[in-house]
């Protein structure tokens, strides 16, 4: 009898364990598609929810370049945000400007855009949801995401700034531009990440 017993109660435990794994293996599979293709929702300055990712047909590339009103190396970067804009404009790259600091609202925002005759191509981002799918810390950074939402490039614009304060006279390597380059060549980006030097952005947590 006690070895029936504990027969049935190995058998017993065997078909839990089996019905548990199959349950979880379930649970899995169902929220795997989901969690890989999840898209980001943050809005525009009209208030409408946009998914950066979500290419239109030609689209090869997608840059978020995050920057902030306030922030002086920011500020000094548009030039050469606004020519990497113009210049990858006709090759397959979408590129928006993200603004992560949740203090500044529309209206500011609007008026940076056209007080540094920025394009009208920002999104706000005060839950940081970009943020942490790009892993920025500071502004400006910029990061390169692949039509199917692959990191491949994520830091600096350029080396002008050797560390806070310090500066060249100008930069002796166009890290963005590189990476896009690169990655239309279909070429592997390298390197594939640098040290972006800039404003801090606030931990929401």
């Amino acid at each position: 009898m006690g070895t029936s017993s504990g027969i049935r109660e190995s058998a017993f435990g065997i078909r839990l364990s089996l019905v548990t794994l199959h349950l979880a293996l379930t649970i899995a599979l169902a929220f795997a598609p989901a969690l890989r293709g999840a898209s980001a929702d943050v809005r525009n300055l009209a208030g409408a929810i946009v998914d950066p990712f979500a290419q239109p047909p030609a689209a090869k590339l997608t840059v978020l370049v995050f920057i902030s009103i306030e922030c002086p190396i920011s500020n000094r970067y548009v030039p050469e945000i606004k020519r990497i804009i113009q210049q990858f404009a006709s090759r397959d790259v979408r590129v928006w400007l993200v603004y992560p600091n949740p203090a500044e609202s529309v209206a500011a925002i609007r008026a940076h855009l056209a007080s540094f005759g920025y394009p009208d191509i920002a999104l706000r981002d005060p839950s940081h949801e970009l943020v942490a799918r790009a892993r920025a810390t500071v502004t400006p950074e910029a990061a390169v995401f692949t039509s199917a939402e692959t990191l491949i490039y994520r830091g600096r614009i350029d080396d002008r700034y050797v560390e806070l304060g310090r500066e060249r006279p100008a930069p002796t390597r166009h890290d963005l531009a590189d990476a896009l380059t690169a990655a239309l060549a279909g070429r592997p980006v390298r390197p594939v990440t640098t040290q972006a030097f800039g404003c801090f952005l606030a931990d929401l947590k």
